[in-house]
Parts: C-alpha cells; sequence; structure tokens
C-alpha cells in the first residue's frame, strides 16, 4: 500500500479524518480521496484491497464510499474487518454492489460474488437484524445496517414500467424486500444494492 498524495499524510498528522472513495480510479468525487489497485491520474492511494491497508492508522477515516468494487474482491471478510477498523465509530460507510439477480452481473469474469438483502446483517447483532435472523459468527465485528435499498434493473421499457410501479413498494422495509427477493426478483431482476453501515466498536485510540 502507497500513500502517493501528501495532503493525506498531511490530514493524519493533524488528526483530520480522511474519506475514501474506495476503487474510484480517475472518478472524483469531491471532498474524497481516492483509492485503487492501479497508480493513475487522480488516484490518491494505491492499494490492493486483499491485503491490509496497513499505511492507515485505527479510527482514520470518517467515510468510506464503494460503487462496484467488493464483488471483485475475495478476502471478503479480512477486508470488512479492514474497513471496521479504519473507520471511526461515528463513520459511515456506503457501499453499492450488484444484487445476486442482476444478469449482466454474472458476465463479468472478475466478479467473484453477489449480494442480497441479508449479506451485511451476517456482521450485525441479531437486535439490529431485521425479522428474519441470519448467523453472525463469521467474524466477531460489528456493523449496524443503517440503510439497505434494492434498485431495480431498468434495461428496458418493460422493466422500466416495472420499477415504477415495484419500487414504492420494495422500499417500504426490508419485510417487503424479502417478499421481491422471494417471489420476483428471478423476473423483475434487481440491478444493484445499496447499504449504509456504521461500525460497532469500543472507545478509539486515535481520533480527533
Amino acid at each position: 500500500m502507497r500513500i502517493l498524495n501528501p495532503a493525506i499524510k498531511d490530514d493524519l498528522n493533524a488528526g483530520r479524518p480522511l474519506r475514501l472513495n474506495i476503487g474510484g480510479g480517475q472518478r472524483v468525487k469531491p471532498g474524497f480521496y481516492n483509492l485503487d489497485i492501479i497508480e493513475m491520474p487522480g488516484v490518491d492511494i494505491v492499494a490492493n484491497l486483499e491485503e491490509a491497508l496497513s499505511a492507515l492508522p485505527d479510527n482514520c477515516v470518517l467515510e468510506i464510499y464503494s460503487r462496484h468494487v467488493l464483488e471483485h474482491i475475495s478476502r471478503f471478510t479480512e477486508l470488512i474487518a479492514e474497513l471496521h477498523r479504519v473507520t471511526r465509530s461515528d463513520g459511515r460507510i456506503e457501499i453499492i454492489v450488484p444484487h445476486f439477480s442482476n444478469p449482466y452481473a454474472y458476465s463479468d469474469p472478475t466478479h467473484v460474488r453477489f449480494f442480497g438483502l441479508y449479506s451485511f446483517f451476517y456482521y450485525a447483532d441479531q437486535v439490529d437484524q431485521p425479522r428474519r435472523k441470519v448467523p453472525n459468527f463469521y467474524s466477531p465485528l460489528r456493523f449496524r445496517v443503517e440503510t439497505v435499498q434494492l434498485r431495480l434493473l431498468r434495461a428496458s421499457w418493460l422493466e422500466k414500467l416495472f420499477a415504477f410501479l415495484l419500487q414504492p413498494i420494495i422500499d417500504c422495509g426490508p419485510g417487503w424486500m424479502d417478499w421481491y427477493e422471494r417471489r420476483l426478483c428471478r423476473f423483475f431482476a434487481v440491478s444493484d444494492v445499496r447499504y449504509v453501515l456504521r461500525p460497532v466498536k469500543l472507545a478509539e485510540s486515535w481520533a480527533a
């Protein structure tokens, strides 16, 4: 892992929390530093997400944004542990990934996993899970899942019509999302899932 932008080290030395756009490449997100595996213009940190984020101290990040990146990660639980480590207790992690019903997502040979309503509840205490409980013994680390949004595929005019009718229904809550995944997503696919996570952790040893 290499920090390319000296402003990041200045922020860390001054105790200013970072905002990271993970896998951002050359896509600029205002106020965020771009982290990517390839060194290219616009990238502030070069890092392999299959390895530890060793240049980042504990609790140094206030916000993380990741769009269509985590489906490429084999060492997923290890990466989730690193995101938990570097994010402050008042931090926010926004993740957008392909849904398991999206037919186009299977065409990319670099995709190694897909996601659904419950994917991140496996890292949540059962009291913070919806009515249907899932195991959470894969990791001792905990997140609160603040938001889950299933975003319907809109590749054709028919899909756009059904998305217009169905999206407000499944947006009503996890119960409706569960019903949609079980009953309808094979007929009218979900494009991707958006999550907002909050890390649950003890007192921080590094923070402004």
